[in-house]
């Protein structure tokens, strides 16, 4: 079999440049996994694509031989998406870096799937514009990435998720040839939308070499607000005023407690004994409203300056790192009808009350997608029962007010075990048709998703 495998490797190595392929064991474990506890399976070895002929090349080999591909950006998923499976090749895209175009004048980027989100936020603000999705990993996280999941993050409850970004596609399919999908304009209906499908299909269908992305104008202003509260399901409740009311944020974050203390053991931010959750909103106009709806709140502020505002969004984007600081984390992603977010962020608390386990919840409020954080000992290869019961809680919770099992970081494999209970046998039937027309040896990142 060891021979088979270099055999294998051999002629992969000959379909591409020099350098593109790795196959010492210990580097190529080095880019197995993603930011969960998952554990990969053993790759045959890593290619390194620098190009959309590079995939092409790799595909073509891989189709050929039935080997399975895993496509990979920055690593930074949090549901076993980008985890190695047994005889797989991992397919790196980070090195594909390129924003290959930006105009200002149609408000478009095309970029490549290894760019940095922040980096294509940062080149649009040089043209008065902006990439308006920010998951909180937007730092490491990358466009393949996000576009892989339908990320969302901070500015999500204005403008939307990735999907709402992305007008055109670039895709390498899984027999190598090469599918352009969408469009540069604004709007258009020709054909079924295949950018949509491909966008949050985590690379189960084909490989994104390259996005035509939607830019936003940057806000002539922008107010920011932090409400404290000594109840978290008083915290909820306002959120759901503010939307009621009509209110158009452009940022509506909200933490629980456990969440702020982890923030406070590491960062010192002089948290109050009796606060319970904190609420950061921002909005392109005046806050006042916002604040006013807020009238349970121990402390409302508004920042008094541009660096002040930065601390305050800057508390939310530390929320993950400092939980990882804690212990293991299994993150969870539930999405509910704005409405029912009190009666979530409740069902939240009484699943860890009830199961003894510790759970930090951080949530885009306004979109009323929640993540409850799931923290255990990391000397555990995997969470304990009490944890998975309390994650079965929560996600049943979700589920029967209206929600979803994921808002934005996928199912990977995570949570496969409750797929069903979501889609339902008809759906998934469709789904696996639909795989199965667009990746029939089922090559591409096998087991994930579906």
């Amino acid at each position: 079999m060891k021979d088979h495998n270099a055999d294998l490797m051999t002629g992969l190595v000959a379909a591409l440049p020099e350098g593109r392929v790795l196959t010492d064991p210990d580097v190529t474990e080095s880019y197995a996994r993603d930011r969960t506890f998952v554990a990969p399976g053993k790759a045959l070895g890593v290619v390194l694509a620098q190009s959309r002929d590079d995939v092409v090349a790799t595909l073509r080999w891989a189709s050929g031989h039935r080997v399975p591909v895993v496509p990979r950006g920055a690593g930074s998923g949090l549901a076993g998406g980008a985890t190695a499976v047994d005889g797989c090749v991992i397919l790196s895209l980070a090195r594909m870096t390129a924003i290959r175009e930006l105009s200002p004048a149609d408000e478009i980027a095309v970029a490549e799937p290894g760019v940095i989100t922040a980096d294509l936020d940062r080149a649009a603000r040089e043209h008065g514009l902006m990439y308006a999705p920010d998951p909180s990993s937007y730092e490491i996280s990358t466009i393949g990435g996000n576009l892989a999941t339908n990320a969302g993050g901070l500015r999500c409850v204005k403008y939307g998720v990735t999907r709402d970004s992305t007008l055109g596609l670039e895709v390498v399919l899984a027999d190598g040839r090469v599918l352009e999908t969408g469009r540069r304009t604004v709007k258009g209906v020709t054909g079924y939308d295949l950018t949509g499908l491909f966008v949050g299909s985590e690379g189960t269908l084909g490989v994104i070499t390259a996005a035509t992305l939607r830019l936003r104008r940057l806000p002539r202003q922008v107010a920011t607000v932090a409400a404290e509260f000594t109840s978290l399901r008083d915290a909820a409740s306002a959120v759901s005023a503010i939307i009621a009311a009509g209110c158009r944020p452009s940022m509506l974050e909200l933490m629980d407690r456990t969440t702020l203390e982890a923030i406070d053991s590491w960062k010192n931010i002089g948290l109050e004994d009796g606060t319970r959750a904190m609420l950061i909103a921002q909005s392109e106009g005046s806050t006042e409203e916002m604040a006013a709806l807020c009238g349970a709140a121990s402390f409302v502020a508004e920042a008094s300056t541009p660096e002040e505002a930065a601390e305050l969004v800057g508390l939310r984007r530390l929320a993950y790192e400092a939980k990882e600081r804690i212990g293991q984390c299994l993150v969870e992603d539930v999405c509910v009808p704005r409405s029912r977010l009190p009666e979530m962020m409740s069902a939240v608390e009484d699943a860890a009350t009830r199961h003894g386990v510790t759970i930090a919840t951080v949530a885009h409020a306004g979109d009323g997608n929640l993540h409850p954080v799931f923290i255990f000992d990391r000397g555990l290869a995997d969470p304990p029962a009490e944890v998975w019961a309390a994650a079965d809680e929560v996600f049943r919770a979700a589920l029967d007010l209206g929600g979803t099992l994921t808002g934005e970081h996928g199912v990977g494999v995570l949570k496969r075990r409750w797929l069903g209970l979501e889609i339902g046998p008809v759906s998934a039937e469709l789904q696996l048709g639909i795989k199965q027309v667009f990746d029939p040896h089922n090559i591409l990142n096998p087991g994930k998703a579906l």
